[in-house]
C-alpha cells in the first residue's frame, strides 16, 4: 500500500474486521452502497473501519475509529429490498488519516500503520502463542456455537500476529476489546491483551454457566417434587377405594402438629394463634416458601419446654457439698445459693430470682454460676451477650424476615429443655447499643419479675412464663450497666483472692485439673507450696486466677515433654528451679524505700488486676504559684488533688506554711508509673499528705500507706476495694494502713491473715492522718 492512499470509505456497525479476516455483512445505506460501486469500478479495495455509535446514520471523521483495515472485495450479491450482501477479505492495517466527503460516496485517506518493533525472548513467544492457544480452546468449549473448523485453525497457526488476529475475530462480536486489539500494531503486545481479555471471558462464562446450572437443579427439583407428591396422592386415592377408607385418614404432617397443639394444653390465647397457623399451613401448597416459614415456625414454638420442669434439689447439705468440692472461698455467693434454696423449700412458688455476680476477671463468676444449676439440679444454658449490639437478639426477628429466628433468651431456654432451667448471662456490662436498638432496654422485661411471666419474644409471637427461670448475670463492672437494668438484679460482688487463696485454689482445683489434662500424675510432677507462692508473685498481678492457671499448664507441659521422651522422669518444681522453664521473674517484689522522707507517701489503689502500692510523690519550687499533676490521671483523680491543695490554703496557719505559698511556690504532683491510666477519689489524702511534708519539709512514715478521700474541709470520706488494697500493702511489707473511719465496718471482710498482719487507724479528719504520718 502507498503512502496516503486515498479509497472508498465504508463505515461498519457492530463487527471489527481483522487482516486475513473472509467476512460477511450487508449493506444498505446509499452512500455505502456507492462506495462499493465505486471501489468495483477500480481495483476493489474499500477501507473499511467500524463506527463508533452504532446509531450514526452518516458518522464524520470523530465518530469513526482511528485504525480500521484495506480490504478487497471478494462478491456482491443483491438481495431484496435494495440491500448487497459483501463478502471481503481483509488484506492491512490502516490510519484514517482524514476523510473527504463526496456527494454520492465518502473517500478515506488512509496510512499504513508504524510497526512498533518489540524484543521478546523466544521461550516467552512460545509461551505466549501456547497461552493464548490453550486458553482460546477453554473458550472454544464454553462457547457452543464456535464453528468445527476454527480450533484446528488455531493450532495449526504459527505467526503471533495473524494468531492474535485470527482468535480475536472469533471471541465476541464489535467489541472494545477487539477494536483494542485491531490498533496493536505489535505482535507479542497484541498477543499479551489477548490472553488477558480471554482470561476474563472465560471467567465470566464460568459464572454463567454456574449460574444457569443452579437454576435448572433448583426448577428440576422442585418439578421433581411436584410430579412425587401428586403420585402420592394418586396412590393414596386408589388404596382409599381399596380398603373403603378416606384419602385423609393417614396422620399428615397438619394433623402432627393440631395433635401436638392439643396434648400440650395451651391457654386460649396461644391454641388459637397455633391452630390459625396450621390452617393456613394445610391450605398452602407443599412447596411455597411461606409454607416453610410456618412450618419452622411451628416447630420452634411447639419445641419449646412449655410443660417441661425438671425437679429442684432442695437438700442444703447436698447443695452445700457441691459448691464446696467445686470452689474455694467465695463464702458470699455460696450462702447466698443456700439463703434461696431455703426460701425455695418453705415457699415453693416465690418468683423472680435475679443474681448478678460482679468481679475482676478470673475470679470464677461463670464458673460459679455453672455450679450453681448443677447444685440446685436444674438444666442450664449459657448466653454470652459481650458485643451484642441488636435487640433482635434478645427479642428475635418477625417471622416474616429471611432468616428469622428466636432471641437468645428463647433459644436459651429451649436448649436447656426445661421451664425452671438456669439461664446464665455471661458479660453483661458490655452489651453495645447503636441504632439497631438497645439490647439493655430489651432485657428489662427479661429481667423483671412483675413482666417476665408473660415474656413475648417477636418471633414466637405468643406468651412465654421466665418467671420459674433462675437468671444468673456475670460482670466486671457495674459502671456500664444501665441503672434501670441493675436496679432488677442483686448483685453479689466476688473480690479478688489473697496469694493464700491461690495457693489452696491451685491444691484443690487447677493442679489436679492440669495435671489431668496433660496425662501426668502425682509421682512424676511435684511442686512446692513455695514455687506455687513465687508463681502467684514473680509471674501473675491479676485478681483471678486465669495468668496463673496458664503458668501451671506451661509447667505441666514442660513435664508432659520430658516424660514423652523418659518415662522414668521425675520432677519436683521449687521456688529456685522455676525459672529454668518459666524464665526470668515477671513481676519484681514490691519494696518500701529505705527511709523516711519528705515529700513521698505510700498511696494504695484499686486496678483490675487487684491492689497497687502507688509511691506518691510531691516538689515544691519557688515559681508564681502553678500546680502541676502528671501521671496519666483521671478527671476524679485531679479534682482530688486541687481539694487537697485547697484543704491546705485554708489551714496553712495551723499547719505552720507560709500564707503566700501559692504565689510564690510551684507545686508538681507525681502518681508514677505514667504510663497507666488513673482515676477515681480514693488519692486525696495521699496527694494531701504529700504536699504538706513537701511544704513543711517535714518525712514522712516509710512503713505507712494511706487511702482515702479528702473534702474542702479535711474530712476523710469512704473508698471501695479496701480487700485489694490492704492485700498491696501486705506484699509490700507495709504494716500501719491509714483508712476512712467510714471504712471500718468493711474490714471484717479482709483476710485474716492480712488484718492480723497489719495496723489499722481510722481516720476521720485530716489531722487523724497527719498524727500517724509526719515525723518530726
Amino acid at each position: 500500500m502507498n503512502h496516503f492512499q486515498s479509497l472508498p470509505l465504508l463505515p461498519v456497525r457492530g463487527i471489527t474486521v481483522f487482516p486475513h479476516m473472509v467476512i460477511h455483512f450487508d449493506v444498505g445505506r446509499d452512500r455505502s452502497v456507492k462506495a462499493l460501486e465505486q471501489a468495483m469500478l477500480s481495483d476493489r479495495r474499500i477501507f473499511l473501519v467500524t463506527q463508533r455509535d452504532m446509531e450514526t446514520e452518516n458518522p464524520n471523521h470523530k465518530q469513526l475509529h482511528r485504525i480500521g483495515v484495506v480490504a478487497k472485495l471478494d462478491q456482491i450479491l443483491k438481495l431484496p429490498g435494495d440491500h448487497l450482501r459483501v463478502m471481503a477479505e481483509g488484506l492491512v492495517r490502516g490510519v484514517l488519516v482524514d476523510i473527504e466527503m463526496g456527494s454520492d460516496f465518502t473517500i478515506a485517506h488512509v496510512d499504513p500503520v508504524p510497526i512498533k518493533r518489540r524484543r521478546i525472548s523466544a521461550v516467552r513467544a512460545e509461551a505466549l502463542a501456547r497461552q493464548a492457544v490453550v486458553l482460546f480452546e477453554e473458550y472454544a468449549h464454553l462457547v457452543p456455537q464456535m464453528s468445527a473448523e476454527v480450533l484446528p485453525n488455531v493450532r495449526a497457526e504459527r505467526d503471533a500476529g495473524r494468531l492474535a488476529d485470527y482468535i480475536a475475530q472469533h471471541v465476541g462480536h464489535g467489541s472494545d476489546e477487539q477494536q483494542a486489539i485491531l490498533e496493536e500494531s505489535n505482535e507479542w503486545s497484541r498477543l499479551e491483551a489477548l490472553t488477558k481479555w480471554l482470561t476474563r471471558e472465560i471467567d465470566i462464562l464460568k459464572a454463567e454457566h454456574e449460574l444457569q446450572g443452579k437454576l435448572r437443579g433448583h426448577l428440576a427439583k422442585n418439578q421433581r417434587d411436584y410430579f412425587l407428591r401428586e403420585q402420592m396422592r394418586a396412590i393414596q386415592a386408589e388404596l382409599s377405594e381399596f380398603e373403603g377408607e378416606s384419602a385423609e385418614s393417614g396422620e399428615s404432617d397438619i394433623d402432627i402438629y393440631r395433635q401436638t397443639i392439643a396434648d400440650l394444653k395451651f391457654p386460649v390465647e396461644i391454641e388459637e394463634k397455633l391452630i390459625k397457623e396450621t390452617s393456613r399451613l394445610a391450605q398452602m401448597h407443599f412447596g411455597m416458601p411461606e409454607a416453610g416459614v410456618i412450618r419452622t415456625y411451628l416447630d420452634t414454638v411447639l419445641e419449646l419446654p412449655w410443660r417441661k420442669r425438671s425437679k429442684d434439689r432442695l437438700s442444703l447439705t447436698a447443695a452445700e457439698k457441691t459448691l464446696n468440692a467445686e470452689h474455694y472461698g467465695m463464702e458470699k455467693v455460696k450462702e447466698r445459693v443456700l439463703e434461696f434454696l431455703a426460701v425455695k423449700r418453705l415457699a415453693p412458688d416465690i418468683k423472680g430470682q435475679i443474681l448478678c455476680l460482679v468481679g475482676p476477671p478470673g475470679v470464677g463468676k461463670t464458673s460459679i454460676g455453672m455450679s450453681i444449676g448443677r447444685a440446685l439440679n436444674r438444666k442450664l444454658a449459657r448466653i454470652s451477650l459481650g458485643g451484642v449490639h441488636d435487640e433482635a437478639d434478645i427479642r428475635g426477628h418477625r417471622k416474616t424476615y429471611i432468616g428469622a429466628m428466636p432471641g437468645r433468651i428463647l433459644q436459651g431456654v429451649k436448649q436447656a429443655g426445661s421451664k425452671n432451667c438456669v439461664l446464665l448471662l455471661d458479660e453483661i456490662d458490655k452489651l453495645g447499643h447503636d441504632f439497631r436498638g438497645d439490647p439493655a432496654s430489651a432485657l428489662l422485661e427479661v429481667l423483671d419479675p412483675e413482666q417476665n411471666h408473660a415474656f413475648r419474644d417477636h418471633y414466637a409471637e405468643v406468651p412465654f412464663d421466665l418467671s420459674d427461670v433462675l437468671f444468673i448475670a456475670t460482670a466486671n463492672t457495674t459502671e456500664t450497666i444501665p441503672r434501670p437494668l441493675l436496679d432488677r438484679m442483686e448483685v453479689i460482688e466476688l473480690t479478688s483472692y489473697t496469694d493464700e487463696e491461690k495457693l489452696r485454689i491451685a491444691k484443690r482445683h487447677l493442679l489436679p485439673k492440669q495435671l489431668a489434662r496433660h496425662g501426668l500424675s502425682k509421682t512424676n510432677f511435684k511442686i512446692t507450696d513455695g514455687a506455687i507462692r513465687e508463681v502467684i508473685s514473680g509471674y501473675t498481678r491479676e485478681s483471678g486466677v486465669r495468668q496463673f492457671e496458664r503458668q501451671l499448664a506451661a509447667l505441666c507441659r514442660k513435664t508432659a515433654k520430658r516424660v514423652a521422651q523418659d518415662s522414668d522422669w521425675r520432677v519436683t518444681y521449687r521456688a529456685d528451679t522455676l525459672q529454668e522453664d518459666l524464665g526470668p521473674r515477671k513481676y519484681k517484689p514490691e519494696r518500701l524505700h529505705g527511709s523516711n522522707e519528705v515529700g513521698v507517701v505510700n498511696g494504695l489503689a484499686w486496678t483490675s488486676v487487684g491492689g497497687e502500692l502507688l509511691e506518691v510523690e510531691a516538689g515544691v519550687m519557688d515559681g508564681s504559684g502553678k500546680i502541676e499533676l502528671t501521671g496519666n490521671l483521671g478527671q476524679v483523680m485531679k479534682e482530688s488533688a486541687r481539694a487537697a491543695l485547697t484543704y491546705i490554703r485554708s489551714r496553712v496557719e495551723d499547719l505552720q506554711i507560709a500564707p503566700d505559698f501559692h504565689t510564690k511556690k510551684d507545686v508538681h504532683v507525681h502518681f508514677p508509673e505514667g504510663a497507666i491510666p488513673k482515676d477515681g477519689p480514693s488519692a486525696g489524702i495521699t496527694a494531701a499528705t504529700a504536699l504538706i511534708s513537701a511544704l513543711t519539709g517535714r518525712p514522712i512514715r516509710r512503713d505507712l500507706a494511706m487511702t482515702g478521700e479528702i473534702s474542702l474541709r479535711g474530712r476523710v470520706l469512704p473508698i471501695g476495694g479496701l480487700k485489694e488494697k490492704t492485700m498491696a500493702a501486705y506484699r509490700a511489707g507495709i504494716r500501719t494502713v491509714v483508712i476512712p473511719a467510714d471504712n471500718e465496718s468493711d474490714l471484717q471482710d479482709i483476710d485474716p491473715d492480712v488484718r492480723n498482719a497489719l495496723q489499722f487507724v481510722a481516720a476521720a479528719h485530716m489531722d487523724d492522718v497527719l498524727k500517724v504520718a509526719l515525723r518530726d
